[in-house]
């Protein structure tokens, strides 16, 4: 927003604040339990940042919206009202995240289960946080407001007959009129909601407009289709091994073999009477013709 007491710059940061806390939480705890940290955790933070901030964002609508489904506008009835709407989304897609990051365990890689073991504890730890360090950090910027406060310096702005200068950095505009929070709804409205119900809804739901946008996704979903053709399947096993296997040298000593194709390998069943040197000399001639 423009109004510089209404602007959410800090509650935003925060947000991203809380997943980083979600994100030493769960590293601290594994490395305490002992489970071995691979090249492949380093990008459990980008998942965790986010998820996180879905739900920031998830949290920061409800809020705006409790305002206008509240009688009392009191904190702690627009706190209940944006917790019994946004906590039931954020409480269904953490569920299944970790859900589908702990089944991953099952499998026998260790560097893929450790990865697992930490980004779905992380989530866990997300949400934890989400319920509660944001929801309180939502508040006090909640107070902030309600006080008339910069949202940066967090002092209180004093409108008035003021200069133009102190009126764009203080206030958002050369006005001299308040940035008090408003409590009219189309002005408490944000500008991005306003532009979704008022204009791109109804342009969305004409007749022409959804034909279009059904066949749009028809040719998507046949362009994806054809993709996974093309897709090749393959992998780079030294990134599913700890940094310390000897997987890794294994593989790495392995490129210098690569020019002569696959590794062929003859075994002979039975019992071999290598004591025999005419059997040792079959064999042998064996091995030639094969070379």
């Amino acid at each position: 927003r423009l109004s510089c007491i209404r602007n959410n710059v800090w509650l935003a940061c925060c947000g991203v604040v809380s997943s980083g806390l979600a994100v030493l939480s769960s590293f601290g705890l594994m490395l305490y339990c002992g489970v071995p940290f691979v090249v492949t955790v380093a990008n459990a933070p980008f998942l965790i940042l986010g998820v996180g901030v879905d739900d920031m964002f998830i949290m920061i609508a409800a809020w705006e919206q409790s305002s206008r489904k509240t009688e009392k506008s009191s904190t702690k009835s627009r706190l209940a009202e944006t917790y019994s709407e946004a906590a039931l989304s954020v409480t269904i897609t953490t569920l299944t995240d970790v859900l589908a990051f702990f089944i991953g365990t099952w499998t026998a890689f260790r560097s893929v289960r450790s990865f697992c073991l930490y980004t779905g504890t992380a989530f866990v730890f997300c949400y934890i946080y989400t319920m509660t360090f944001f929801g309180a950090i939502i508040v006090l910027n909640h107070k902030r407001e309600q006080g008339n406060r910069h949202w940066l310096t967090c002092m209180p702005v004093k409108a008035g007959k003021m200069s133009c200068l102190y009126n764009a950095c203080c206030i958002g505009s050369c006005s001299s009129e308040s940035s008090q929070p408003e409590t009219n709804e189309t002005e408490s409205e944000h500008p991005m909601s306003i532009f979704f119900k008022k204009y791109y809804g109804p342009f969305v739901t004409h007749k022409w407009i959804k034909l279009f946008v059904v066949l749009l996704y028809g040719a998507y979903l046949g362009s994806s289709i054809y993709g996974c053709t093309q897709m090749r399947e393959g992998i780079d096993l030294r990134n599913l091994a700890s940094d310390d296997s000897y997987v890794i040298p294994y593989y790495d000593s392995d490129k210098y073999f690569s020019e002569y194709g696959p590794r062929v390998m003859v075994v002979i069943t039975g019992n071999v009477n290598y004591w025999n040197e005419s059997v040792r000399d079959v064999i042998e001639r064996c091995t030639q013709d094969l070379e």
